[in-house]
Parts: structure tokens; sequence; C-alpha cells
């Protein structure tokens, strides 16, 4: 799975994800994934980097802010 260094293709990140391709492409338009480029042009996806965005996507996109506003 993926080249030498460990790196997936896009299908492969999306079946290591569990989404659609044009969901990957979502979320690399939110910035949320930033892919690696081949010299050729192509999108490689470190597994390290898909994990970091599913424990975010786990924890949910208020998860580094202070719960605690507005308590007194």
């Amino acid at each position: 799975m993926g080249d030498e260094k460990g790196l997936l293709t896009a299908k492969e990140a999306v079946d290591y994800l569990g989404i659609s391709l044009s969901t990957l492409h979502k979320i690399e338009k939110n910035g949320m994934i930033v892919p690696f480029r081949t010299p050729g042009g192509h999108r490689r996806y470190d597994r390290e980097m898909l994990d970091e965005y599913l424990e975010a996507s786990r924890r949910g996109p208020n998860s580094g802010k202070d719960n605690a506003a507005g308590a007194s």
C-alpha cells in the first residue's frame, strides 16, 4: 500500500478514512489536510496526517476553545 515513504494515494487515503474522493477534496480545499505532491503533480497522503485529521474530527470543531465562556 502506498509508496516506499509510507505515503498513500488518494484512493488509498479515502479507503483508509472511509470517505469519498469528493469529500477528500473538500477536506483539502478547507485546509484540513494538505497532501504532498509528487514531481508529476499527484497527491500523496501521510498516514500520520490522516490519523491527526481523524482525531481532530472526532473531537469536533470547538475542541480547542474555552468551553467556560459565559460561565461564572
